[in-house]
């Protein structure tokens, strides 16, 4: 059920979220801790968010929501909904054994969908029936809302984990705040009757070092390019390498790890570089290099040893090298630096291709889009107000789970 091989080939299956109740959860004292710079308004995110789906259901996709698949996975297992509470109120702050009693009560009278959306939009204190403080730990706590932390990035179905093949990399996330999402794409992938058939992890969600969906991108059937950036590790690069190259049944026999700044400006590799054709990517000027690409590679040594060779150029050199073609960058706004910079903050290079040079762009980077367009690329135009507030873009916000095989 699940074949990812490159970046380009048709997408015929992608995983959504629809934005819910955890963007009205969103309060100014703790959108730092949520990793927000801005509350959206929650009415026109949705109409934007369903503008981009229906967008995708018009090219042939066939579009999957979080919340249903979760939810499906739930119920195809006696018990499992008792055990997946459990497993989400133990990754959360709640200390005391009473509280965990009383918001377990509180979902448990919920209908299974019902139940994983409320668990998705955060928990009020004032909503949970016999919520109150016992320990010391819950007293100094008390003027906290929340009982369990809203999940507002849910949205951007990209990061949490990581269509690789016929495969999954579930991800171990940068921020406290995040990992908890990854539990909901795990019980699909366990339990879900139409996607727990043996898929392969080739990373685990409780492994020791970072790695998320933004920073890995499948440039054929043979290599990945994966960032080191701010929320990737290079551990768990090497980790992912070894997994793929040595212990599973996949194509995949190169990894390339671009060394990118290690700042919320440049917080994914597909933040800042996109794949739109055969030979075309979308690019923001402040990669364009030289800088540091490291390959991954079998090694000859025995055991699980990679051979791992740097090199320092430009991606135009290193990308044309690996597709075996020349390959155009295309700069957003056009390199303008004002304009790239304004255009680079809406995710201007976070582009979804649904086909070779056919990619989902935001309406707000209106001058990146006149430059993709007259490069021949067919552009969807989706509107963007409310949703880029979140810091990010088409590709973000959508996990694809079957494209079309490429013929390089």
């Amino acid at each position: 059920m699940l074949n990812v091989y490159s970046e380009i080939g048709r997408l015929k299956k992608v995983l959504l979220h629809r934005p819910g109740q955890e963007i009205e959860n969103l309060i100014p004292e703790y959108l730092e801790r949520l990793l927000f710079d801005d509350i959206p308004y929650l009415k026109i995110a949705q109409e934007e968010h369903d503008a981009f789906a229906q967008t995708l259901r018009d090219a042939g996709t066939e579009v999957c929501y979080l919340d249903q698949l979760v939810t499906e996975a739930l119920e195809s297992v006696a018990g499992l909904r008792e055990q997946f509470i459990q497993h989400f109120l133990a990754e959360t702050h709640l200390r005391s054994r009473r509280q965990k009693q009383a918001v377990t009560e509180y979902l448990l009278a919920m209908d299974t969908n019902t139940m994983v959306r409320k668990m998705m939009a955060g928990i009020r204190k004032n909503e949970v029936p016999n919520f109150r403080s016992y320990s010391l730990g819950d007293y100094i706590d008390e003027d906290y809302p929340f009982a369990t932390d809203p999940l507002p990035n849910l949205y951007f179905t990209r990061d949490p984990f990581s269509t690789i093949g016929n495969g999954v990399s579930m991800n171990h996330m940068y921020s406290v705040t995040r990992n908890r999402e990854t539990l909901f794409s795990d019980y699909i992938f366990r339990y879900h009757p139409m996607y727990n058939k043996d898929v392969p992890y080739f990373y685990e969600r409780d492994a020791a070092t970072s790695i998320e969906g933004g920073d890995i991108l499948v440039l054929n059937d043979s290599t990945l390019a994966i960032g080191v950036s701010q929320r990737t590790d290079s551990a768990s690069i090497e980790a992912i390498a070894r997994k793929l190259i040595y212990e599973s049944d996949t194509t995949f026999e190169k990894i390339l790890a671009f060394d990118i700044p290690k700042s919320r400006a440049f917080m994914h590799l597909d933040t800042v570089f996109t794949q739109i054709d055969h030979d075309k990517f979308t690019i923001h000027p402040g990669i364009m290099g030289p800088l540091s690409v490291y390959e991954l590679t079998k090694g000859t040594k025995e055991g699980q040893h990679l051979k791992i060779t740097q090199q320092h150029t430009t991606v135009e050199d290193i990308l044309s090298k690996t597709l075996d073609r020349e390959v155009e960058l295309v700069l957003c706004g056009g390199g303008d630096k004002i304009i790239a910079g304004r255009e680079q903050w809406n995710d201007g290079t976070n582009t979804l291709a649904i086909a070779p040079g056919e990619v989902v762009v935001y309406s707000r980077n209106y001058i990146t889009n006149e430059i993709l367009q007259d490069k021949g690329i067919k552009t969807h135009i989706i509107p963007s107000s409310e949703l880029s507030r979140g810091r990010g873009g088409a590709r973000c916000m959508s996990m694809p789970l079957e494209r079309e095989k490429m013929n390089w």
